[in-house]
Parts: C-alpha cells; structure tokens; sequence
C-alpha cells in the first residue's frame, strides 16, 4: 500500500479533500447553515460552531473549499487619530491542502504576496461601508481551512467577511456579496475553475451592495469592453443573493434586525469655516504644483485653528481638522461638478506633461524613465532562464511557478518624506500585482526566458501603478522582449453629489 505523502490522501481518508469524511460532513453536526444556488455552484454559510467568543464568525464554502472569519472591534473608539483602525488578514493554512510547510520550519511564518493580495482585495469593499467617523479599531481574520484545488479562496475570504460582520453588532453599512466571473465560448462563467479561467479571456471578480457596485478586480486577455461591462450586469444578481443568504443567516441566529446609529455627517465648525475660509481654501488647491499646494494648505490650517483657538480657546484642535478637511472635499468637488476643473486646474481630458527614455542604465537587460508631471517611474528588466521562476505553494491550485513577474518599490523621498526602509510593504505588494496583470497577457506564451521587471517611484502625485505599466512597456521593449502590443495605463476616479456626476 502506498504511504501517505505530499498531495496523497491518508488511504483510509477519501480523495475529495484532507479535512472532509464521505460518510458525515462535521461542519453540518452543529450551527446555522444556509446554502444558496448558483449557477450550480452551491455556497453555504455557517455560524455558530467556531469562534463564538469573536463579535462576529462565520465560514463560507464552495465545493470543498472553506474560508472562516472572524471579526472584533475594541469597546471604544482610538483617539487622536483621523483614520479608521480597520486591520485585515488573510491566512492559508497548509494543513487545508493536506500538506507540510517547506523548509527547515515545518509552520507556516510570515504572510506571501498571495495572502497580502486576497487580505487587500477583503478590505478594499469592506471599508468602505463603515460609518464617517468611525474610530474603534476593527479586525478581521481569514483563514483557509480547507481547499480542493479548484477555484480560488479570495472571493470566499470577502463573504465570509461580510458575513462574520453582518453578524455581528459592529456598524457595518453592508452585508457585501462577491463573486468571479469568466467569459469561455462566448459565455460568461460564474466561480470558474482554475482550469477553466486557463480558457476565459476576463477574470473579474465583483463586489457589491444590493444596489450598486463595489469594486472590481481582475484582468483580461484585450478582452472587448461590452465583455467586461456584461460581464458586470450578469454577476450583480448572484451577488444580492449572496446578501439575501447572509441576512438569512443573521435570522436564524436568532439575532434582530441591526440598527445603527450614525454619526453627525458635517462637522460642527463647518458652517463657520464655509463662510470665513473658503475662498482661501479654493486658492490653495488651484496651485499647480504638489509641493506648493501642500504648503500653502499646511500654512492656511494652521492660521485657522490659531485664530479659531484665539478667539474660542476651547475649540478642539480634532474638530478644527474635522472641519477643515470637510471644507476641503467640498471645495474639491464644487470645482470639479460646477467648473469642470481638477485639483491643480486643469480640466478633466488634460494629461500632465509626459516624457519617456529607454536605456538610461548600461548594463541592464532593458531600462526606461516614464515621467508623467510629477509622477516618476525607473523601470528596469532582468532575463533569466527558467531555473529562475518563482515557485508558488499553490495551497487552493492554480500555477506553481510564475516566469513573469513586476515588482513596485515605493521609497519615502518619492514624496519628500523621511520614512523608514524596511520589507517590501502590502501596498507595494499591491501596486506591483496591478501593474503584473497589465503586462504579462501580452507576453508570448512561448518565450524560453523568465522575465522580471523593477519599477522604482522616483516621484509620486498620483497614479504610480500606472506610470509603472508605461514605464515597464518601455523597458521591456528595451530588453527586446516581444510583447504583443505596447502597453499604456491610465487611472480614474469619479466624484459625486446626488445625482451629479
């Protein structure tokens, strides 16, 4: 009889999965359980086995994939500060696909880009569904338990999120539903296997509320953009029954209907701000230049809260920034919805100035400088062969070595601040990923090198990652490498008021 191994079931455990026995299912013995059907594809949501000491636990599953969170907020809120403390994490057990960590320590250490990236894609729609001024700190933990190897575990991470949150008491203005869609054959695809997603020219995965979107996230093989706008309409019902199977779940919890209290929207100040400051405010953010525009707005707070404090010294210094900070996004966006200007003035179809250089650097496989503005990018490309991939455990399947691979450096003097220098940080981690999927489905798939790309921010005002796909185009046609097409990357944002737009 064979012995049990890496990737090999215990002989008298079944092959489905490590941690699930074919006669009974252990997480039906006890808790609340609610599927939804989609598609075909079965979601269940459970409550009220693990973590009961947690304000919030739940787990979501697919197949034999399951995702648990658990989710704690501090009694009160953390003062002097003017940030909500929301800390995200994601974990990926090697136990779920039945194996051993690797190397001399037989447990898992410290997070991988993969864990950062599904902990990023978890926080990104949940944050911004908490109360304006919310202040306690907040934490969520996913956890891999269990995986087949089919799909990935990121959309599981998010529901099982939203669900640990709906269940609790913490002010959560959601639940959120997430689900990843492929287009294969001329068809779209609900929660596309790995193996599928090979033959799917879009990976998108949607978050939304019942009503409106969230975010997105993927990417595309030059994929047609009524592809990608349907593919959005096709995932937004799947996603309110996501929410409707979450609520349902809260219900048979025995837990009532969650009521919140929100906060004041406007702060107290802001009327007295509007009338007295404004018009300096409006001077300051039309400066074109970053720094100028810094300093200018940095001296003008501090001339308000002098006179304010002189006049009132009880006034709180939290309130004064409260306020000057409300009057600041207010004036922002009456420039952009009455005048049809930007930050720096310039109107939205305006590009900053742009210059490009390749081959700067001599000894380097490839090299460019993409300088948009005040927004800089050193891009540099390195040729290896295939000894230098980079291996990938692939706890829920996929690919096991990557041979293409963008990695983003972000230093403090980008910025002109001091900072410390220490390991590669989550929103480098993240940026570098964004810019990765911009390039690599234009690579060929048959080219015998392993290619890495280096984008260090020389300068950053806005939109690094994107200057990063152009800087990285650029060097790899330096390098020789043949991509498809040329690449360019562009950032947008879209600013509100009612039904303005």
């Amino acid at each position: 009889m064979p012995q049990p191994g890496p990737g090999r079931p215990h002989p008298r455990r079944p092959p489905v999965s490590p941690c699930m026995e074919e006669e009974t299912d252990p997480m039906n013995e006890q808790g609340n359980i609610v599927e939804v059907d989609l598609e075909g594809k079965r979601i269940a949501f459970q409550t009220g086995m693990m973590a009961r000491q947690a304000h919030g636990a739940a787990s979501a599953r697919i197949g034999d994939t399951v995702v648990f969170a658990a989710v704690t907020a501090s009694r009160t809120p953390r003062e002097g500060i003017d940030f909500f403390p929301l800390l995200v994490e994601y974990r990926e057990k090697f136990y779920a696909a039945g194996r051993f960590p690797g190397g001399f320590f037989k447990r898992e250490a410290r997070p991988t880009e993969k864990e950062i990236l599904t902990a990023r894609a978890t926080d990104r729609p949940i944050r911004a569904l908490f109360p304006e001024g919310y202040r306690n700190d907040v934490q969520i933990v996913s956890t891999l338990l269990c995986a087949d190897g089919e799909r990935e575990a990121d959309v599981l991470s998010i529901n099982a999120a939203s669900t640990a949150l709906a269940l609790s008491e913490i002010p959560f203005l959601g639940p959120v539903g997430a689900v990843r869609i492929g287009f294969i054959d001329g068809r779209y695809v609900l929660y596309p296997t790995h193996a599928e997603s090979e033959r799917s020219i879009i990976s998108l995965l949607y978050v939304g509320t019942r009503d409106l979107p969230l975010m997105i996230e993927g990417s595309g093989r030059e994929a047609p953009e009524d592809i990608l706008a349907g593919a959005m309409e096709f995932a937004h019902p799947y996603v309110q029954r996501l929410i409707d199977a979450q609520l349902e779940l809260r219900r048979l919890a025995g837990l009532p209907e969650k009521v919140l209290e929100l906060p004041q929207a406007e702060p107290a100040l802001l009327p007295q701000l509007r009338q007295r400051y404004q018009t300096a405010v409006r001077e300051a953010v039309l400066i074109p230049a970053k720094r100028s525009r810094e300093e200018a707005l940095s001296r003008l707070h501090q001339k308000i809260a002098d006179e304010l404090m002189g006049e009132k010294p009880d006034v709180p210094a939290e309130g004064i920034s409260q306020g000057f900070e409300a009057l600041l996004k207010e004036t922002v966006r009456s420039l952009m919805l009455d005048e049809g200007r930007r930050l720096d003035g310039r109107g939205f179809d305006e590009l900053r100035p742009i210059s490009a250089a390749v081959g700067i650097l001599p000894r380097t496989h490839g090299s460019s400088l993409f300088t948009r503005g005040e927004t800089q990018a050193l891009a540099t490309v390195t040729l290896g062969t295939v000894s230098d991939a980079q291996l990938m455990d692939a706890l829920s399947g996929g690919p096991d070595e990557k041979r293409f691979m963008l990695h983003y450096n972000f230093p403090p003097y980008s910025v002109g601040e001091v900072g410390r220098i220490g390991p590669t940080g989550r929103r480098e981690i993240g940026h570098g990923a964004l810019a990765e999927r911009s390039l690599q489905p234009l690579m060929p798939d048959d080219y015998a090198y392993t290619v890495r790309v280096v984008s260090e921010i020389m300068e950053s005002n806005g939109s690094t990652s994107m200057a990063s796909v152009c800087a990285g185009s650029l060097a790899l046609m330096d390098a020789g490498v043949p991509l498809a097409r040329n690449v360019a990357g562009i950032s947008i944002g879209l600013v509100t008021a009612g039904d303005r737009y």
